[in-house]
């Protein structure tokens, strides 16, 4: 692999522009029904299957007292289910559940409709750059954090913002 070392004053307007563009998709697509740190768990379950709260937390990034906040709101609410781990009966899983999985689609949907109609407002050779850049972008998400950084819950939902 060619990896090219970047400083943070060169990534610093990608994150601008992530920022900008996810807040805009946000407000266009939100349903209010969830914090956006529970649509990640939603989606991560989606994605993934059953998982433990620290693995929530790890691949979200956020600490696991976040985690296990987004995760009781959603179980409060039905979107989730807690059952024991079959590896290890001390421990619990959670599992989106039919209504869990139906608020994610929803919401998702709402916001590739906003990205869809953005998109078919730039140049064809733009959207085709950020669509090759899609598994890209994921491939960092899921990349491990650098060992100088820790998950930061400056955005993290306050017990007031997530569901009951």
């Amino acid at each position: 692999m060619n990896a090219r070392a970047v400083g943070a004053d060169e990534a610093l307007d990608v994150v601008i522009a992530m920022h900008r563009l996810m807040r805009r998709l946000r407000r266009a697509g939100h349903s209010g029904a969830v914090h956006p740190t529970q649509l990640i768990v939603l989606a991560l379950l989606n994605q993934y299957g059953p998982l433990r709260v620290g693995e929530l937390a790890r691949r979200i990034p956020c600490s696991q007292p976040t985690a296990t906040t987004a995760v009781a709101g959603l179980l409060a609410a039905g979107f989730v289910d807690r059952d024991p781990d079959p590896t290890d009966g001390r421990a619990n899983r959670v599992a989106a559940t039919t209504a869990g999985l139906g608020i994610l689609r929803s919401f998702t949907h709402g916001e590739a409709k906003v990205l869809a109609a953005l998109m078919s407002a730039i140049p064809a050779d733009d959207t085709r750059v950020l669509l090759t850049a899609a598994p890209i972008l994921s491939a960092l998400a899921d990349l491990p954090a650098p060992p100088s950084s820790r998950p930061d819950d400056d955005d993290a939902p306050s017990s007031t913002e997530l569901i009951p």
